[in-house]
């Protein structure tokens, strides 16, 4: 393959894609590449792999619904997260009576 009319390719690609970060979804390929994988990628190598037939890049609908399921995973992770710094105490009977009455005698007092 002549590597200017290549890069020429991609340069062409490139200006057309008009994302900084587009998403592709990839296609199988011979060295094991699996089908229908969604990335997010920068516009010269999302161009590059159009070029290569590796990749096509995603329509707006599956953009939308790919953007949204990672703002999901990062909500769940952030949950999850916020759940291992929560703190418990289990009081007995007597330390929560303690506890009030000490809370009594400080506002009154």
């Amino acid at each position: 393959m002549n590597l200017q009319v290549f890069y020429q390719k991609v340069r062409e690609t490139e200006a057309a894609i008009a994302e900084d970060y587009p998403v592709i979804v990839s296609h199988e390929t011979s060295d094991g590449g699996r089908a229908g994988t969604f990335t997010e990628v920068p516009r010269r190598l999302a161009a590059q792999m159009v070029v290569e037939n590796q990749a096509r890049l995603a329509t707006a609908k599956e953009t939308a619904a790919y953007r949204e399921s990672l703002a999901e995973s990062r909500r769940q992770a952030e949950q999850t997260a916020a759940a291992a710094r929560l703190q418990i105490s289990v009081l007995s009977t007597h330390e929560l009576e303690q506890l009030k009455a000490d809370a009594r005698k400080q506002t009154k007092g």
